[in-house]
């Protein structure tokens, strides 16, 4: 699919994964409308042709309100891309108790409903849009699980689930919307090196790399980035979780 002067929407584009993939999309032509809260937005880097708003992926105004702002853009909404995602760790039973209700719900809504959200309210706008191609192709839908949704690790209960809902989504949604012809895949990271990993001490990245197969490091925020511009290029993967792990394969610590 070409893309360059088409929009895309990328939640959580103020860091992480989502600043890489908004820098790349940018790069290829995109106007990119980068979803996220206040907080991230003031500490996010300027860069051209990347409008941030401030959405929060939990509530369905703050999204429709989003999705307006774009729909008003010159430039045609063909790219979803969910980026936005919290890990609370807690295990179902420990010490303190059973595991917080609240807390896990609270991952859920994130991680899960916040996707589902963002790509019901996202496709509803895409599909209004001419086809791009003979086969009818309008847009595509990305979305983030997790090697968490294969392999969860002891403490993530809550944040495996609501990537293992992710990935159950993808070819349900994939065949939910190629009637109006967008694709959905999915993209399921393993260990890669975002702001949340700033805080760990040498030893402990020094373990996590040698956990990897090959290369035997961290993923990098670009290499998702390149994984979803294949992802966009591709016409014909469609309903697919797509691994970024290096061949790890998380044990249960």
């Amino acid at each position: 699919m070409d893309i360059q002067g088409q929009a895309a929407i990328v939640t959580g584009g103020a860091s992480g994964l989502g600043a890489a993939t908004a820098q790349a999309l940018v790069a290829q032509g995109v106007k990119v409308y980068a979803f996220d809260l206040a907080a991230s937005i003031e500490k996010a880097e300027a860069i051209e042709n990347v409008e941030y708003l401030e959405v929060d992926v939990t509530n369905h105004e703050s999204i429709r309100n989003g999705i307006t702002t774009v729909a008003n853009g010159e430039d045609p909404l063909r790219i979803v891309i969910n980026c936005a995602g919290i890990g609370t760790p807690g295990r179902i039973l420990s010490r303190k108790g059973p595991h917080d209700l609240d807390q896990f719900a609270k991952v859920i809504n994130v991680n899960l409903l916040g996707t589902f959200n963002v790509m019901t309210l996202g496709a509803e706008l895409i599909a209004k849009q001419e086809p791009v191609d003979e086969d009818g192709q309008r847009g595509i839908v990305i979305n983030t699980a997790s090697v968490a949704a294969f392999e969860g690790q002891i403490g993530q209960a809550a944040y495996a689930a609501s990537k293992g809902g992710v990935h159950s989504l993808t070819i349900t949604a994939a065949r939910d919307l190629a009637s109006h012809g967008i694709r959905v895949n999915t993209i399921a990271p393993g260990i890669v090196e975002t702001p949340m990993m700033a805080g760990i001490t040498p030893e402990f990245r020094e373990s996590l790399e040698a956990s990897v197969p090959f290369p035997a490091r961290l993923a990098r925020p670009d290499e998702y980035a390149q994984l979803v511009l294949d992802l966009i290029d591709h016409n014909y993967i469609n309903g697919q979780t797509v691994r970024m792990d290096g061949a790890l394969r998380m044990g249960p610590r």
